[in-house]
């Protein structure tokens, strides 16, 4: 139960539905316990007046007595009938406060479990996979839900029952009560080695369903590949691979559980046929009525569920325990940067990288070696270098994704860990390589970087952004759902969308991480004319291959492996003859081709 002890938060939040769940179920058990009661007198009843009424044979008032003994019965029958309903409406009730509960609860540990997802940064993400991410927040809690809510109910039913069945039997018959419960002993035993085996294999089950996730997320979000490669087949199989090994492991669970709970049926057959054996020599010897007997074996009966349901009980609070603690290995993570400052300012916009030198902490790969370099409010500067020369990497720490393994990196002079993270974040507009889009529509897909943002704003911003047009030509023009991960959209259209939603909101500092390569010339150049004239107050820093001459840049470096090879304005790189003077060349005899080509 430790790994289950940190829901204990929710039974204090939620204590009036727990308190008053257990008042109920006392309650209902209390008219429960009754019924036998009102049948053993009734039973009774008819034992001691039967020799009587055998006595009154052809008289008259054999048949009076007959009618007296059917309308006591009667009413004994309406009282039966009356406990029942009472007992049926305190149901009612401790069903409405603890299963509620539950639902409660599992809506708080869902909001809980995503919004510390959020928290987490970009490293815990590439440790681990989407669908156990998403197994833990769906799967994992629902088993959780099961113990807040069916094991506690029974539970505490089962306790209740315990007490107040147990409790009218020994007042009944001290030794006959003992004789009957003899086989609990037995039952607590086997409840006890089974629970350790449904523990094991639960935590199997539970990893090995999040494995399955992840093939089906991996297989859904990259099924363009999986159909170019014709791997269908493959992959299909692979499923069915793993899908068998969570079946086999599902197998056993399902033969633990079969065996157990005829083992518990068993053992309260026992309890009655010793209850009637018992119970038959004590009538006999004038200890107890006839009555008794059904009582106790109505008792008995009374238990048979609460007490099988120990084992249903148990093996959901295994399974919860192991589920919770896979949440709690993700709640207990912490975040690697975390931000103590609140504000809300804005950014003059200076930019400075003091001797940065940074190495990702899951693979120890240094991305970025002793980079300095500073940028004064308003200017621009293009980073251009290969591919894997760090230049991405450089985009991450700026927007503090990642903190730098040695050095600093300052905005208007303060260290960015100074700064309030969310405040920072919102204050540049970022435009990532890695181009993602929301299964929503195109106004909504804008308006997440400016949430009050009014449809004309939205409009006015696709225009400069070159995707105006686009958007216009879809069915229902800017209502148009653009799939999961924008894929409705072409590649040049979910770029210039994710340039348009890093615009709107206005920023202080401009991050563009080769977010122009799947556009044309043309559009590239009316793209770049507003970037002009739009950022002409703003430091922007531009990520890219390709060398843009419409812009004029203040400063460009050049990274290679890591480090800055090669710094200056542009004409000062072309005379140093170096990696950008070849691309320049490059580019500039590409571009006459394709004029040669167009005309």
């Amino acid at each position: 139960m430790k790994e289950l002890a940190v829901l204990n938060k929710f039974f204090v939040k939620y204590r009036w539905h727990f308190l008053l769940g257990i008042l109920f179920v006392s309650a209902s058990n209390y008219f429960r316990v009754l019924q036998p009661q009102m049948i053993r007198e009734a039973l009774d009843l008819v034992f001691e007046n039967i020799a009587m009424y055998r006595q009154l044979d052809g008289f008259d008032l054999q048949a009076e007595m007959y009618g007296q003994i059917g309308l006591i019965l009667f009413y004994f029958g309406l009282l039966v009938v009356l406990l029942a309903v009472m007992m049926g409406i305190f149901m009612y009730f401790m069903r409405q406060t603890i299963i509620v509960m539950s639902r409660l609860i599992e809506y708080d540990m869902r909001k809980e479990i995503f919004a510390h997802y959020e928290k987490l940064t970009l490293a815990f993400y590439k440790r681990n996979n989407t669908g156990d991410l998403m197994s833990r927040v769906t799967e994992d809690v629902s088993k959780v839900r099961m113990y807040l809510g069916p094991a506690v109910l029974y539970g505490i039913n089962l306790v209740s029952l315990f007490v107040l069945v147990i409790y009218s039997m020994l007042n009944v018959s001290v030794e006959l009560t003992l004789y009957s419960l003899a086989p609990l002993p037995l039952l607590s035993l086997s409840i006890y080695y089974v629970s350790n085996l449904i523990n094991k294999r639960s935590t199997v089950i539970q990893q090995q369903l999040a494995h399955l996730n992840s093939i089906s997320q991996e297989v859904y979000s990259g099924i363009r590949v999986v159909k170019s490669y014709v791997q269908e087949r493959f992959m299909g199989k692979y499923f069915s691979d793993e899908s068998e090994a969570y079946k086999e492991k599902a197998m056993e669970l399902a033969k633990v559980n079969a065996l157990f709970f005829p083992t518990m049926l068993l053992l309260i057959g026992a309890s009655t046929v010793i209850t009637v054996y018992i119970g038959g020599l004590q009538v006999v010897s004038g200890k107890i009525t006839p009555g008794n007997i059904l009582e106790f074996v109505l008792y008995v009966n009374m238990l048979t569920w609460p007490v099988t349901a120990i084992g249903w009980i148990a093996s959901i609070i295994q399974q919860a325990a192991a589920s919770q603690k896979r949440i709690n290995e993700f709640l207990e993570t912490e975040p690697d940067l975390s931000s103590t400052i609140v504000e809300d300012i804005t950014f003059n916009g200076k930019v400075a990288f003091e001797n940065v030198r940074f190495v990702y902490p899951d693979t120890g790969i240094e991305a970025i070696k002793d980079i300095s370099f500073t940028l004064e409010p308003g200017q621009k500067m293009a980073v251009i270098g290969r591919t894997g020369s760090g230049k991405s990497t450089l985009a991450d720490l700026l927007v503090r994704m990642y903190d730098p393994t040695e050095g600093q990196i300052t905005i208007d002079g303060r260290a960015l860990p100074a700064h309030d993270l969310d405040n920072l974040r919102r204050r540049i507009g970022y435009v990532p390589q890695d181009i993602f889009l929301f299964s929503d529509t195109v106004y909504n897909n804008i308006r997440f970087g400016k949430r009050n943002a009014t449809n004309q704003e939205i409009e006015d911003v696709t225009k400069a952004a070159a995707v105006y047009e686009d958007i216009d030509a879809l069915p229902e023009r800017f209502e148009t759902m653009v799939g999961e991960r924008g894929v409705t959209l072409s590649g040049g259209q979910k770029q210039r969308v994710s340039i348009a939603r890093a615009l709107i909101k206005r920023p202080d500092i401009v991050i563009l991480d080769d977010c122009l390569s799947a556009v044309d010339t043309n559009t590239e150049k009316q793209i770049l004319g507003f970037l002009n004239e739009e950022l002409s107050g703003v430091t922007a820093i531009i990520i890219t291959h390709r060398i843009y001459s419409l812009l004029e840049f203040d400063k460009i470096i050049v990274l290679e492996d890591g480090r800055i090879a090669e710094s200056g304005t542009h004409q000062e790189l072309l005379q140093n003859n170096g990696y950008y003077a070849e691309l320049f060349e490059k580019q500039q005899a590409e571009d006459v081709s394709e004029s040669g080509t167009a005309s």
